[in-house]
């Protein structure tokens, strides 16, 4: 803002009362710094104050239009200001201190009398002003990670509504809602917080008063599972509390279903961190030997799966089948119009030599569910027959199987196509891909997508349900429903197994 002239009467005048349209005016607050730099009403003699507008439902049709801001006064000096104010003045007036517009105008004024003021970036107002920005894009960075939406099912029948409760210390409900509407277009969804709260109807995003914690809804079966898995994936021996709490302040954690384990875990951390270092190295609980695996032609009519899964127990043409606790083969109907590919077993799908019945494998039961898709009319198998793992103290985690290793199990795989003879097979994840289609896929890229194997069998690829394990928690909802929005593109094949195109 440029220099007062000189000859500018700056004599006292009333003391004045602004009342801004809201807790996050700034159009309203810029207008008024200007008619009080006009009048030269100085810091010290103005009020500021806001009026929340709590007449607006969150549900209700939104207004035609806004309460029109009045116009800057044309005889006005003219008022400059640095780049940095205008930035720190975009996000300070979010923040959630009573004073902040008082304290922002203070040094937008002293701006204007002591030029100098703006090449001082040690000056206490400057600070200030950079301080409560600082605070509130931090709170905003915490609001899109910390949010976690649970489901309300519509009660048409239609798309469901997925809701958050959130506590945020700053004013930042509706500045951070179109990250949300950016990452969550499909989803129906409302975000509730005792200062304000927003709605995305799908096609247009709705602001309204604020909520109560029991407007939201309670717990669904879907965060038990994620509780599951962050109880599961939990290291005692990485575990930096400080850290930790810098990044998830205990601020947050009434909101996050996850913090209730956090305390339990970490007086626990200690002495399992003691245990890991004193256990040794442990294998498998028990392996199948290759010469205990009897010969299919023993006890199985060759050309079965039967045969075929006792055959797979003797491979060891690849390493890996020395390490596993046995090979795991598919399971399901010979005749299955629709088959199931992943990646490899799991620790759970190792030992108890069925496919999909670890954490990923609830994961799939719980879509096939939502689906209406009895999991005893699929084939379900992986593209590699054992598990690939490293030994952490006594537990065995999973490392992702070598293009060589995946190579030595495509004949087993092509085996099992052949005798079960699926009109269609969905891809989990991009090792099924590749294995499936014979070149890497880009899954992320062509998810959802019907591609073509050489032998004109379509092939539906996705995501691996562990990729929606692993995801941040803050996408989980969304994750879900796009996964299940590729999955019903194969639940058509049991309806028209005989077309698999049309799906």
């Amino acid at each position: 803002m440029a220099e007062a002239e000189e000859s500018f009467d700056r004599s006292p005048v009333e003391p004045r009362t602004v009342m801004l349209a809201g807790a996050t005016d700034f159009v309203g607050f810029r207008e008024a710094c200007r008619r009080l730099w006009a009048d030269q009403v100085e810091p010290g003699r103005v009020s500021w104050q806001t009026r929340d507008d709590a007449e607006r439902d969150l549900f209700a049709a939104a207004p035609d239009a806004d309460e029109a801001t009045p116009a800057s006064m044309s005889s006005a000096p003219p008022v400059h200001v640095p780049t940095r104010f205008l930035s720190a003045c975009k996000s300070a007036v979010l923040n959630s201190d009573p004073d902040r517009f008082g304290r922002l105008y203070r040094l937008l004024w002293r701006l204007q009398v002591e030029p100098g003021l703006r090449h001082d970036p040690l000056d206490a107002d400057w600070i200030d002003a950079d301080q409560m920005a600082q605070a509130v894009r931090r709170g905003m960075h915490k609001m899109k990670a910390f949010v976690r939406f649970r489901t309300i099912a519509a009660e048409d029948g239609g798309e469901p509504l997925h809701v958050a409760w959130f506590e945020p210390e700053h004013h930042i409900v509706e500045a951070t809602a179109p990250f949300f509407v950016r990452r969550f277009t499909q989803m129906r969804w409302a975000i509730l917080t005792p200062r304000r709260s927003v709605r995305w109807d799908g096609h247009q995003l709705h602001a309204g008063p604020g909520a109560r914690r029991e407007d939201a809804p309670t717990a669904d079966a879907g965060e038990a599972l994620w509780l599951t898995y962050y109880r599961s994936i939990f290291n005692p021996a990485r575990l930096k509390l400080q850290a930790m709490q810098k990044e998830m302040p205990r601020s947050y954690w009434a909101n996050l279903p996850e913090a209730r384990l956090i305390d339990p875990l970490a007086a626990d951390a200690a002495h399992r961190s003691r245990t890991m270092i004193e256990r040794q190295p442990a294998g498998p609980r028990r392996r199948i030997p290759e010469e205990a695996a009897e010969p299919a032609s023993a006890s199985h009519e060759p050309g079965t799966l039967a045969a075929l899964a006792s055959e797979l127990q003797r491979c060891r043409a690849c390493p890996l089948g020395a390490r596993a606790t046995q090979a795991v083969a598919g399971e399901g109907p010979r005749r299955a119009a629709l088959m199931f590919v992943g990646e490899q077993p799991g620790d759970q799908e190792d030992l108890h030599g069925q496919p999909f019945v670890g954490p990923a494998g609830q994961l799939f039961d719980k879509a096939l569910s939502e689906l209406g898709i009895d999991r005893r009319a699929l084939y379900v198998t992986n593209a590699v027959k054992h598990f690939k793992f490293e030994l952490r103290g006594k537990r065995r985690i999973h490392k992702t199987p070598a293009q060589q290793e995946a190579a030595a199990c495509l004949h087993w795989l092509e085996a099992e196509i052949e005798l079960v003879d699926p009109s269609a097979l969905v891809a989990l994840g991009a090792t099924a891909a590749r294995q499936l289609l014979g070149t890497a896929v880009a899954v992320t890229r062509q998810r959802g997508q019907w591609l073509q194997r050489p032998d004109g069998r379509r092939v539906l690829v996705t995501l691996h349900p562990s990729a929606l394990l692993r995801g941040d928690p803050a996408d989980k909802e969304a994750a879900w429903q796009a996964w299940l929005g590729d999955l019903r593109h194969a639940a058509v094949v049991l309806q028209q197994p005989s077309d698999p195109s049309s799906a």
